[in-house]
């Protein structure tokens, strides 16, 4: 399974041209723009899974770095007051990473 077989090429090429810029990503407009809060929570799980680079269950403040490039190859890594704000946002139960619950709750949120 790839990202595109869950959410348009047209729409992550959006969502990354949005936020191309260094500190102007916005995990809620990606979210929106590349399509992902308006899929299924079963399909957000299968976009989690494809994002949890070493299948521990988590996503990382080291694999969440890289989280547009997952989307595409050639995309920015995510500056680290970018990266801190969207770990924040998402880690619940305040233990430095992001569960696929918690990732399917702020994506549907």
């Amino acid at each position: 399974m790839s990202l595109t077989s869950i959410l348009s090429a047209d729409a992550i090429d959006n969502a990354i041209k949005d936020c191309q810029d260094p500190d102007t990503f916005c995990y809620k407009k990606f979210f929106q723009l590349c399509g992902l809060s308006q899929k299924s929570p079963q399909e957000v799980k299968d976009v989690f899974r494809l994002l949890d680079d070493d299948n521990s269950g988590f996503i990382e403040e080291s694999e969440l770095k890289f989280f547009l490039q997952r989307f595409v190859p050639g995309a920015r890594v995510l500056t680290e007051k970018e990266t801190k704000t969207f770990i924040s946002a998402a880690d619940d139960d305040s233990d430095g990473r992001i569960g696929v619950d918690e990732f399917q709750a702020m994506v549907l949120s």
